[in-house]
């Protein structure tokens, strides 16, 4: 276990940005002096990062869409994806989509995926979601 009075110590020389930023030898660094370029971040960090803006997409998706929170997880689960994917600001912009998923209408919500500049960039990603919300998998396979 590290020593409290050691992190704060080197929070305190280091600094704190929660950017990415040059430190002075020129390496792409962020947190307290993490060296992104030569150190990286471990599976466990990307999983826990992961996990936090998964978990930020949700609460996004709770405030922006009333009907969210009825959907299945399943459905709720493609919805958050998109908001990862593409942000709140863009998912916000599939109103048809959106509208089709409010009154249930999952096919319909799908063909809006799917026939979205989007779906041309995401290829596999948008036919298994689109494919997850007509009902046809559970599967992010």
């Amino acid at each position: 276990m590290t020593d409290e009075k050691l992190i704060k110590r080197v929070i305190l020389h280091e600094g704190m940005v929660l950017k990415p930023y040059k430190c002075p030898a020129g390496k792409l660094t962020i947190g307290v002096g993490r060296n992104l370029e030569d150190i990286g971040i471990s599976q466990d960090e990307a999983l826990f990062l992961l996990e936090n803006d998964l978990n930020r997409c949700h609460q996004e998706c709770l405030r922006s869409f009333f009907w969210y929170k009825d959907l299945d997880t399943d459905r709720q689960g493609v919805i958050q994806e998109m908001c990862f994917n593409l942000g709140l600001a863009r998912l916000k912009t599939f109103k048809k989509m959106l509208r089709a998923c409010e009154v249930g209408n999952y096919e319909l919500a799908a063909h809006e995926m799917l026939s979205s500049r989007w779906s041309a960039q995401v290829g596999k990603r948008a036919e298994t979601l689109a494919d997850i919300m007509k009902g046809k998998t559970t599967c992010y396979g």
